[in-house]
């Protein structure tokens, strides 16, 4: 108080701060001339999840250093799967086009008789003609995507299934038909006028080489015949350079064929990403995830060329990546992820953003959200995030029955649709294998019941009774889809056109329940 009078506060403040840092002085660390905080400090042992961590003043031992170097390379494959999960599904896709024999602009792959449960696709319907066609824009550059009248929803994706511009109804041409022009990034070529001012394209630019068209085609009266007619006769594709004289369409159809589009969750997966960085330009990446891939090996312009240790780390590191994956898709602890209160119902866009960017503004990309959506779907576009009332699609995810519990393809299940459902296209309730998220493979060919392709008998409220078993319930042949006993399932309930009460859920599907 003496000091504080004479000198002021601040001399007081520097009498004090010397009283402590003498203090220090006064009782050093063994080995140092003061105090050292013990929080800078490591001791010479740590007990960790990984095992015991020795140092001599800390400085790791070879061993330790030898372990973490294993953590390290570990973790770095780990987040490499869940990281470039996107591009290696859309690589997957494109190598099963290009098995069945698509591998130019010109070759799309059709589903004339819908998707059956023979082909390998993530979460696939049953319920529209599907059109899928690769582009390869470092090859033809600038290329033209002609869309008939009458299509249905069609999004173009890049390489690492980012949304680069929307087909069809939920498109520009808001399903009028009309010309689209994909370009390269970095083209710097002449190009026609956008529709916008004046011209005749929908002009659209893609960070990727590689992109993937897929289009959606309606039923009519239940029948694929028309959707395939509408792609066959006026879906066209061909290099802007060719406008003159495009090269003719060739249509696969991949209905009835067994053939594969999903991504590995072996060490195959690291090789599937390496010919995606070696294909595409090297900023379709940014700088943080190009060193994560590189950390591991797969490099632009290198070989992807491991030694024994660490093709086995990477072993390791994708069997975890595929686990925290599966318990992300089939167990999420996101509280957002239930779409009503006590309900196994579940949203597959978690956040409602197709970027997964978490709404508060604040939080960055929800990485669980999209591993969440990409381990177990494909197509990326802000219609099936978005509200758009009569417009697009909307869908609902659910793993397990009322009780929590998985289900089992020995036991017979229920579910009510309640009347009115708030659908102006159609609803649809498709079943999938836990194992490679396709279509479950049964004695129908279609896993499946749609409000318009199958008849359905109604309840006297009006509502609709479906039964998932291994046999149909006395009497409910028209309303059942088969399971096998010895295996799981899970379901994606779709309305096409959603109307306001999906959104606002005055409408909500029942929970499955097992009937005893």
């Amino acid at each position: 108080m003496k000091i504080a009078r004479k000198y002021g506060p601040i001399a007081a403040a520097f009498v004090a701060a010397l009283a402590v840092t003498t203090s220090y002085a006064q009782s050093p660390t063994p080995g140092y001339n003061t105090k050292i905080p013990e929080q800078i400090l490591t001791p010479d042992k740590v007990e960790s999840s990984i095992g015991t961590l020795n140092f001599a003043d800390g400085v790791p031992t070879a061993e330790t250093a030898g372990k973490i170097y294993d953590y390290l390379d570990t973790l770095r494959g780990v987040e490499v799967f869940l990281n470039f999960m996107p591009a290696a599904s859309l690589e997957a896709l494109r190598m099963g086009n290009a098995e069945m024999g698509a591998t130019k602009a010109n070759q799309a792959l059709i589903f004339d008789q819908l998707l059956d449960s023979n082909p390998l696709l993530l979460t696939g319907n049953t319920d529209t003609v599907y059109c899928s066609v690769f582009l390869d824009l470092e090859t033809d550059g600038p290329t033209v995507v002609e869309v008939p009248p009458g299509t249905g929803p069609g999004t173009v994706n890049d390489a690492f299934f980012r949304f680069v511009i929307d087909m069809g109804a939920p498109g520009p041409d808001q399903g009028k038909g009309g010309k689209y022009l994909i370009v390269p990034a970095d083209y710097k070529g002449d190009l026609p006028k956008d529709k916008s001012e004046g011209g005749d394209y929908y002009v659209a630019r893609s960070p990727s080489h590689v992109n993937w068209l897929i289009l959606r085609g309606f039923l009519v009266d239940g029948k694929p015949d028309a959707a395939s007619k509408l792609f066959r006769e006026g879906l066209k594709v061909y290099p802007l350079a060719k406008k003159s004289n495009p090269p003719k369409m060739e249509f696969l159809d991949g209905s009835k064929v067994a053939f594969n589009t999903v991504h590995a969750n072996t060490f195959e997966f690291y090789k599937e990403l390496d010919h995606v960085i070696q294909k595409e330009p090297i900023d379709l990446f940014d700088p943080e995830l190009r060193g994560l891939a590189a950390g591991i090996g797969i490099r632009k312009g290198r070989s992807f060329a491991p030694d024994d240790r660490m093709t086995k780390i990477l072993t390791d590191a994708v069997g975890i990546g595929n686990a925290t994956a599966r318990s992300i898709a089939f167990h999420n602890r996101d509280p957002r992820s239930p779409l009503y209160p006590n309900s196994q119902w579940r949203s597959g866009f978690v956040g409602s953003d197709y970027r997964w960017i978490d709404l508060d503004g604040v939080s960055g990309r929800n990485k669980d959200a999209r591993t969440n959506f990409f381990y177990m779907a494909t197509v990326n576009t802000p219609a099936m995030a978005a509200k758009l009332i009569g417009k697009g699609s909307q869908y609902a995810l659910i793993t397990a029955d009322a009780t929590g519990n998985a289900f089992d393809g020995a036991k017979t299940y229920r579910l009510n649709v309640p009347s009115n459902p708030p659908a102006k296209d159609f609803w649809s309730v498709v079943l999938y294998d836990p194992q490679t998220r396709s279509e479950l493979q049964t004695s129908q060919p279609f896993p499946s019941r749609n409000s318009k392709r199958d008849k359905l008998v109604a309840n006297a409220d009006g509502s609709v009774d479906l039964y998932f078993g291994p046999k149909a319930p006395a009497g409910k042949d028209s309303n059942w889809i088969e399971t096998v006993p010895g295996k799981g399932w899970f379901s994606l309930l779709r309305l096409y056109g959603p109307l306001e009460p999906w959104f606002d859920k005055t409408w909500r599907p029942g929970e499955i329940e097992e009937v005893r």
